[in-house]
Formats: structure tokens, sequence, C-alpha cells
């Protein structure tokens, strides 16, 4: 009996000491290892780096920058359907545990050493928290160390935050395949659905991939993914998050991933690229790459479609003008043609054309093999625009075979036609069927250009294309060319006159105009586009028929500081030199500038701020920006309990007298109706503007203004040269503003421009601005002032001499402009 209780006291001894031993090592262990771990209590402010997506005015979405593509979604938002299958498949008994799951634990253990010996994997236990404890904090070493100090921040952080919160940073963080960091980039990157859109099967399949995102690629390899999510799924019903009918019909469901839809993405480069720069200047790298900013575009889809089809359209209708420049390449083994085309590289621009290469030439089409179809021809009719090019963009001579335009083993661009327009009995136009496999030849643009479509009042830029293709080239030729307006700048030298006291009855000489320079320099001699003079003429048809010696003369009138403080008001350039040659143009701005300018004068001369952005909200919904900043108490009302209507203060500076700015509307209305504006007169809605020319037609330009859409277009090559010598503003760029105008305001109903309080309507003769008699023919509708319409002729401007006075010294070159 001694004995036995000697050797259970010895027992007991050797227990207590081995407990004691144990808990001294755990304690020394976790001492040690603990030490210099690192502060998990920067989880508490952890963001992590979330998308920012910008989006178009009608919420679809634009564009997306990030260093990691993830949307958060905070805990209180996540569906519960998505939390039950990621605790199923990953910690069932994450509420309850401490941070290691003991019964986890020992159940892998088990199973470990079950498996001992035959090659499978070591079977995790890892809760969420050591999870978040080794994806936040440590490294990914496989070791007892790491292990260890993985626990010890389990239990801390468990301490320190709510199971919520360290589901949220998890959920959030985890990366889950395909660039896709959290569960709601990943419903849209695999489904194209926002995670309360899931159904069971696809909220387990994202459980599923928690593992190994790799393992179970839903295309590749998809008998494992199914396999693994069917077990997620059935754990779900073992832990009562479904029903017995409901994990029949969920594993029942075939794997199908979903591209995100064509329709819910706008294309827009050009604007997006325009967007990012505002958003990288406003708030930085870090913000706009990290910060989950959400911005709200003023992007309008359908003018947006619109503006960039028509200046393709209008880019390429001036390049088949001049002629073909020859193929994008060239095959030269005739044996190989198929493979060596298809290893062909298709060349920035492209776009919806295709490669095809010539393999035989006949008398009346070319046969040819398309990049990915096969066979094809490409009949005469098709290349009779295809007259070679020549230097100042001349055409050599007319195409009468194939073989004068391509030959066997040439590269080139094609697109598909069906069908053809030839003239028949009386002059009618009929429609010729082709056969099948009939395509037309194509040529990518040389000469560049862009567009801009803007709302007059608020500024905001409703379409934007900074050039004809944003893979071949990302320069905005919208926002970051400046070039020489020509002759779309005259309406603010016209414009100072008229706040001068001039009316646009005033006549002003057309005669020859000439400048002494100084010393050893030659005299400037301006001259009008026809190289002709007209006499006294009105300021209105000045500014119709674009004259440039009038223009001049206004212009040293009205005196070149003036005008240069016009220039800076109105933003177009903050500094033009006060030189006569800028009254004709010669002073560098941009397209955006520009038609934000003339958005002033249809508005009535108030001030806006072109903004490609109407709102930005924070990663946690906050508006940080807001373009439209006036107040507006009675605007945050619920519901209407009889209250009046919120008055909105008009905040927007005035520029210019509203009867000046409508004088000024009413004369670039005559542009469209009798001067060089005519094309556009084709849409047949109340349209102004104006063409611009530069010196040997460099740059051609149109930009002008419905009373609610002011547009601008501008065309020229990157590299300047002459456009060709019978081409301008009204030629090249006149045509793409039409085209535009023509679809965007097809629904719509004519609108008159608005005519500001004290404008007298008055008709007059069109040639002498004078009140206009019963038998006068050329009458028109003239806008004055009170008491400015003329009873008898004036004295006319300019009449004084022919030759100017030295002192305000032109620019060299610009006597071209118009």
């Amino acid at each position: 009996m001694k004995r036995a209780l000697k050797f259970l006291l010895v027992l007991t001894g050797l227990v207590v000491t081995g407990a004691l031993a144990a808990a001294g090592a755990g304690l020394y262990a976790f001492w040690h290892y603990g030490k210099g771990l690192p502060d998990y209590k920067q989880l508490a402010v952890y963001e992590p780096p979330v998308m920012t997506r910008v989006h178009a005015g009608d919420g679809r979405l634009m564009a997306e920058f990030a260093t990691e593509k993830r949307v958060f979604v905070p805990i209180r938002a996540m569906p519960r359907r998505i939390i039950h299958a990621v605790l199923a498949a990953e910690d069932k008994h994450f509420y309850s545990h401490p941070g290691i799951d003991p019964i986890g634990l020992a159940r892998a253990v088990l199973v470990n050493i079950r498996n001992y010996g035959t090659g499978r994997r070591p079977v995790g236990a890892s809760t969420i928290t050591q999870q978040v404890a080794k994806n936040f904090l440590l490294t990914n070493e496989v070791s007892i160390a790491r292990k260890v100090k993985e626990a010890i921040l389990s239990f801390r952080i468990e301490r320190a935050f709510t199971k919520d919160r360290i589901l949220e940073l998890y959920l959030n963080e985890v990366y889950l395949g395909g660039g896709a960091y959290g569960v709601a980039a990943a419903a849209l990157y695999y489904f194209n659905k926002s995670l309360d859109e899931l159904t069971i099967s696809e909220s387990a399949y994202l459980a599923a991939l928690l593992k190994a995102p790799n393992n179970y690629h839903p295309v590749r390899k998809k008998d494992a993914a199914l396999e693994r999510r069917d077990w997620v799924i059935s754990r779900m019903a073992e832990d009562g998050y479904i029903t017995p009918a409901e994990l029949q019909m969920a594993q029942a469901d075939d794997l199908v991933v979903a591209n995100r839809a064509d329709t819910e993405f706008v294309s827009a480069d050009y604007f997006a690229e325009e967007v990012r720069r505002v958003l990288y200047d406003q708030y930085g790298e870090g913000a706009l790459y990290t910060g989950g900013l959400s911005v709200h575009a003023t992007l309008n889809p359908r003018l947006q479609e619109i503006a960039e089809r028509t200046l393709r359209a209008g880019l390429i209708d001036y390049d088949r003008r001049h002629g073909w420049r020859g193929p994008i390449g060239r095959i030269e083994d005739g044996q190989d043609f198929l493979r060596r085309l298809e290893a062909f590289p298709r060349p920035e621009g492209l776009r919806d054309w295709a490669l095809a290469v010539v393999t035989e030439l006949g008398r009346d089409d070319a046969r040819v093999i398309v990049q990915g179809i096969g066979p094809g021809t490409i009949p005469l009719m098709e290349l009779k625009w295809a007259r070679p090019w020549r230097e100042e963009e001349t055409l050599g001579p007319v195409v009468h075979a194939p073989a004068d335009v391509l030959a066997v083993g040439d590269v080139v661009a094609v697109e598909p036609v069906s069908s053809y327009e030839k003239s028949g009995k009386g002059g009618v136009r009929e429609t010729v069927a082709y056969p099948e496999n009939t395509y037309a030849l194509r040529q990518i643009p040389e000469i560049q250009g862009a567009i801009v479509a803007l709302d007059p009042h608020t500024g905001r830029v409703f379409a934007m294309s900074g050039g004809y293709d944003f893979s071949a080239s990302v320069f905005n030729r919208a926002t970051q060319a400046t070039r020489q307006p020509g002759s779309a700048f005259k309406p603010f030298v016209y414009l100072a006159a008229l706040d001068a006291g001039f009316t646009p009855s005033t006549l002003i000489l057309d005669a020859p105009f000439v400048i002494d320079q100084g010393p050893g320099l030659p005299k400037w001699r301006p001259e009008n586009y026809t190289n002709k003079f007209y006499g006294p003429s009105t300021m209105r048809l000045g500014i119709e028929k674009s004259r440039n010696l009038m223009t001049v003369r206004l212009a040293q009138n009205v005196g070149m500081e003036k005008i240069s403080e016009y220039a800076a008001r109105f933003g177009i350039t903050p500094n033009l030199p006060q030189q006569l040659s800028m009254a004709l143009g010669a002073g560098e701005t941009t397209l955006l500038r520009l038609t934000s300018a003339y958005a002033m004068l249809v508005n009535g001369g108030k001030e806006i701020t072109p903004t490609f952005i109407d709102r930005i909200q924070d990663r946690n919904g906050h508006t940080v920006y807001r373009h439209d900043r006036r107040p507006c108490p009675g605007c945050e009302a619920v519901a209407w309990t009889e209250q009046s209507v919120p008055e909105i203060p008009d905040q927007r500076r005035q520029l210019t007298d509203p009867a000046s700015a409508y004088q000024m509307v009413s004369m670039l209305e005559g542009v469209v109706q009798r001067g060089t504006g005519q094309r556009v007169s084709e849409v047949g809605k109340p349209l102004a503007g104006k063409t611009g020319t530069t010196n040997d037609s460099r740059d051609a330009w149109f930009v002008g203004f419905s009373p609610d859409l002011a547009v601008g277009v501008f065309t020229g090559f990157d590299d300047p040269r002459s456009l060709g010598k019978r081409e301008q503003g009204a030629s090249v760029a006149s045509p793409i503003f039409r085209d535009f105008m023509m679809e965007a305001l097809a629904d719509q109903p004519p609108i008159p421009f608005r005519i500001p309080p004290g404008i007298h309507l008055v008709r007059v003769d069109a040639a002498t601005g004078l009140p206009a008699e019963t038998d006068d023919k050329s009458v028109i509708l003239e806008s004055f002032k009170p008491g400015t319409v003329p009873t008898a002729l004036s004295q006319v401007l300019g009449g004084g001499g022919e030759e100017a006075e030295p002192g305000e010294a032109p620019s060299a070159g610009t006597g071209g402009l118009y």
C-alpha cells in the first residue's frame, strides 16, 4: 500500500513537473516568439488598396484604375450567403474560438496522422484570424516559428478587434485569382454580378477559391473546381445554412463564368485618360490607384459614340481625298501567304478592319486572303479612290486597273462590303449588291483631329475624342495640342468691338493694309483668302466671309491690348502678344479652351469652367469634390410639403454685355446661313459657328453651337504641314461638326437662340446695314442695342489711308490665316 502511494506521489510529481515544464516552455515560446512581432493595432485603421472607378453620366462603368482590383464592402453590407459559404469552407467555429480552433486543430492532426506516408498534402487548421495575421502582418514562410507567431498574433487580434472587423478584413483582402482581391471584385470577375446577386452555388465557388485559386480555375480545371464547390455546398448544409432541397439544387448547377457585359461599359479612352490625369493632379498617385474613389464623370455615352464615329469618318474622308500611300507591308514568299499572314502583326489604329495579303491581280478585281477569314475579292470599284499620294497632298494618275494600286504580296487593310451605289436612269442612285466575301481597300489616316462637345451653361463636357485611335496615339489633341486657331479666333475681336460701341452694321474698309515692322524687316501685308478687296463692308459681312483685312483694321481701332485682355478673360490664352497678327488667330490655344470660349458667347457671356467630372466620393461615400458648388438649402427636402421651389443662385461671372454676346451669336449664325460655314446649314436647326484655317492650310477648325450645345472640331497633322491647297476649315472640319450635330440634335425640335432684354431686331439691307426699304431684295434681321440703329451711311472705319503707322509689329508669316 505504501509502495503504491509512494508511486502515485512520484507519478503525480512527474506529471506536475512535466506540466510546469510544458507551461514554462510554452511561456518561454510565447515570450521568445512574441518579441518584435508587428504591431497588430495597425489593423484598426487599415484600409486595403481599393480601385478607383469612373462612371459615365448614365451610371455605366467607364474606367477602373488600381494596383489591385478590389472593391471594398463593409461587413454590414456583406450578404449573409457569402459569409456563410466562407465560414463553412474555412472556419466553422469562427465566432466561438479565441483565435485558434482546438477542435479543428485536433481534427487536422488526426487526418495528417492517418494520411502519413500516403503522399497527400498535410491538412491545415488555420482559422480566419490566423490567415488575417499571416496575410497582413507576416510572410508566407513555411516554418514552426511562423506558425507560433501566427498563433500569438491571433490571440492578440481577437482581444483587440470584434469578430466582424476581422472577417471584414479577410473578405476584402484575400486574393481569389484573375487579379481580383476580395469577394466583391471576384464576384464581378467570375460572374459579372454584385455580391447580393450571387446564387448559393456561385457563393460556394468563391469560398472554394480561398483554398487555392489556381487549383480551381473555372475553365482550365473545371472538374476540380466543381468538386471543391460541391464540398463547400455540402458543408453549408451540414452547418444549417441551407436546406437539403437547396443543397440538391445548388450542386446541380453548372459552373458558368460570365465575362463582364459590353453593354455595361462605356468606351471613351481619351475621356477616361483625361479624367485620370485630373485625378492624378488633384489627389496624387496613391489616392488614384489605391484610394477607392468613386468618380461621376460628365460623359454622355450617346454623344460620345457619335463624336468618335463622326471624327473618324471625317478623317477617313479627308485621307481618301488625298490618295493611297502604299501597303502596310509585304510578304515576299508567295508559296506561304497564309502562314505568313497569320503571323503578321496588326498595326495600331486598324480598329475593326482586317489585314489581307494580295495573291492575284485581275483586270477587274484583286484576289486576297483575309487574316483569320480566308479568300476574298477587292473589286476595281473599291480601288478607284486610291490614286497615288503625291507631295503637298496632291494626287497621281487615275486608277484604271487593280495593278495601278496593288502588287502581289502587298499586305493591306480591308473592310467587308455588301453593296455599292451607281447612277441609274434619270440620275437616280441605285444600290447594286456585291457577291459574298467582297472587300473594300482601306487606309489608316495620317491626319489627326479632335472633337469636344460641352454644355455651354455649366461647362460639363459631354463628349471628347482626342484623336483617330487611342491605341495608336494617347496624345490628346483636344486638351494637349496647342495650335493656331486662325479665323476661329476672330469672333473675340468683333466682340471687343461690339462692347466698345460698334454695331453689326458698322462699315469697315476691305482694302490693302500695310504695316511697317521696323528697320530691316519687310512690310507686313495681310491678305484675304480670295486675294481680292471688297471695299466698305458691314462688320457682319466681315465675320461671315472671314475677311482678314477688315479684321486687322478693326483690331487696330479697338486696340490689341483690349483684344489680348478678352482672350485671357474668355480663357483662350493667358498672354496673347499684343500684335495685330494675333487678331487673325496666330496665338496658340487648345480645342477645349476655344470651345469653352464659344460656349460663353451663346450662354449670354457667363463664365464657365470646363469639367470632365461632376462629383467625386471617397471610399466611405463622402463627397470630396463637386463641380456645381451653388448653395441650395431647399434641395435637401425628402418630400414635398407644399414648400416653394428652391431658387438656385446664378454665381457665374458676367464676362461681357449679354447684348454684345447675342449680337456675336447672331453674326455667327450668319456664318452658317450665308458665309464660310454654309455646309453646317444642312442640319436644318438653328446653329452658329466659325471656320478657322491657318497659314498654308496647316490646321483646320470649326467651332460652333446650338442654344444648348457647344462643339469644337480640330484637324491637322501632328507634324504640321499643309492639308492641301484647296483644304480649309470649311472642307475638313465643318463636315465633321455638321455630321455630329445632325445626329446629336436629331430628336430635338428647332430651338432659336435666346434673345436678351434690350435687343431690337431690325430689317436691314445686308449690303449696307441700313434699315431696309420696301424694294430691297437682300434683307436680313439685324440685332441692335437701344439707340444704335443706323439712320444713314456712317463713316467707314479705315477709310483715311492705305498704310498704317508703325508700332504694333505682327509676327511674320500669318497673312494667310482665314
